[in-house]
């Protein structure tokens, strides 16, 4: 709810008398979506941005950070992306939150951040935390390109042909660059 705030509060200062009052370019107003459409484009998408997010990053404050940033961009922009069709804007937003989320991931591993939970010697943690955390890491080393088409392939579920439309690529192109991709990673874990 708190990001719904921020977006309205957003959209409101886009009101006023004139575009140059206002701190805009003549006619800038115009390329704006309206409120209406903002919000309706948050409503439609904004429970899928945060499941991407979360499942990248692991933490649900990196999440709603990833939130905030890929719906401020979007109304940056000027709001809704225009692609013809609700699928193919679906698929861009998913992109856009894989992207913010593989940044959050990088500045976290060259900030060295730890949350608080996990800089307590006597609590222990589950493998499959560690696991994930190791994966987060590896995913963080990777060329953006290449860590966008991991998760988007084995965390969001696209499918090599839906992969091969997005990034323009031929669809074996894509089913090698996976399996690179995994064999990389999976050095990098090895470390």
């Amino acid at each position: 709810m708190e990001m719904m705030a921020r977006v309205k509060g957003g959209l409101a200062a886009q009101g006023g008398d004139g575009d140059a009052a206002a701190g805009f370019p003549p006619g800038a107003r115009d390329a704006m979506p309206s409120t209406t459409e903002s919000l309706e484009l948050y409503e439609r998408h904004h429970a899928d941005v945060y499941r991407s997010a979360f499942r990248i990053t692991g933490n649900a404050s990196d999440a709603e950070d990833v939130l905030q940033t890929v719906f401020l961009r979007l109304l940056s922009q000027g709001g809704r992306p225009r692609l013809g069709d609700a699928q193919a804007e679906a698929a861009y937003i998913r992109r856009a939150a894989a992207n913010a989320a593989i940044d959050v991931l990088r500045r976290r591993s060259t900030r060295a951040e730890v949350p608080i939970d996990t800089a307590k010697p006597h609590l222990v943690q589950k493998p499959e935390t560690l696991l994930k955390e190791r994966l987060r890491r590896a995913l963080a080393t990777l060329p953006p390109q290449d860590a966008e088409l991991f998760l988007l392939r084995f965390v969001e579920g696209f499918s090599n042909e839906e992969l091969s439309g997005l990034f323009g690529l031929e669809k074996n192109n894509v089913a090698v660059r996976l399996h690179r991709i995994r064999q990389t990673l999976q050095e990098e874990m090895d470390r």
